[in-house]
């Protein structure tokens, strides 16, 4: 690997730093050192907190591997943290995002294992089905990532149906939806303020990050996503490297304890019971980010 990942001889855990701002952090456990023959993977992630992390951390280390993690104050950093070779790895975003970072940058990062795909669904205040939906106008975030999904969403509950041309987009827009077909219309509105539409008895598509702050429990809702349909594939959680890395044993060992029973089990507590663990070849991912790709130049 053209990033190495060190190999020294005294016993020691890696230190969790958190970053203030956009550049990365150097981390205090590079003063000490992991178990003899260990392995240390410098890994950046936004959501360090999570209990799976500390559960991942503790079967690495298990495994040979310690992880020293970095966490990330924002979206931006951890991919140019991992292409400037601060970090080894990074987990935090879907394909998605990873195909606009790379287009937008020049960048040639790779997804090397799955972890979950986190379903976006659409919540209506005291209803239990669709029952009764047809007519309504339902809130959806209006930035432009999550108003397609938002949109693919409808697709799939057959409450929108698109123009014919725009069949298939990853991030359709309002302007695809054929509203003589569709059997509700939307109204975009800022992703915080979707919990208001549905306190107002509005039927919403609501970010999962939102839920919690509103107290919405996650399994009132009356439809999502399907983490296995083509459309959610662009949402695919992923394990990233740089190109030259993607055959890393240890990465790839890494990834594959992520779906261990006692990781999944603090995921699904983690997310509350809404994160759907996803399986997907190293092979299989880029042929999504590649095609992607194609759709974001």
């Amino acid at each position: 690997m053209k990033i190495s990942f060190t190999r020294t001889v005294a016993a020691a855990a890696a230190t969790i730093v958190a970053a203030t701002g956009l550049v990365a952090c150097s981390s205090d456990s590079k003063d000490a050192a992991p178990a003899s023959d260990n392995t240390t993977i410098r890994i950046g992630t936004t959501d360090s907190t999570m209990k799976s992390w500390a559960v991942l951390k503790d079967l690495a280390k298990e495994n040979g591997i310690t992880l020293d993690i970095t966490n990330f104050s924002d979206y931006s950093t951890p991919n140019l943290a991992l292409s400037q070779d601060q970090i080894d790895v990074n987990l935090f975003q879907h394909l998605k995002f990873l195909a606009e970072y790379n287009v937008g940058n020049n960048d040639n990062l790779v997804p090397v294992g799955a972890t979950e795909i986190v379903p976006l669904a659409l919540f209506w205040k005291d209803h239990s089905s669709l029952d009764g939906i047809d007519g309504e106008s339902v809130a959806v975030p209006n930035d432009p990532s999550n108003l397609g999904r938002a949109i693919n969403v409808l697709v799939q509950a057959k409450l929108v149906t698109l123009k014919p041309e725009a069949e298939g987009l990853v991030t359709p827009s309002e302007a695809d939806i054929d509203k003589d077909k569709s059997k509700v219309t939307i109204t975009p509105v800022d992703a915080a303020q979707t919990t208001a539409a549905y306190g107002e008895g509005k039927p919403a598509i609501i970010n999962n990050s939102f839920l919690d702050r509103a107290g919405i429990d996650p399994k009132l809702a009356v439809f999502k996503d399907d983490p296995a349909s083509p459309e959610a594939e662009p949402y695919i959680n992923a394990f990233v490297v740089k190109a030259e890395d993607k055959d890393d044993p240890q990465v790839k060992k890494l990834a594959e304890l992520w779906h261990s029973p006692e990781v999944l089990a603090a995921v699904a507590e983690d997310s509350k019971g809404t994160s759907v663990a996803v399986k997907r070849t190293p092979e299989q991912l880029k042929e999504i980010l590649d095609r992607l790709e194609e759709q974001a130049k």
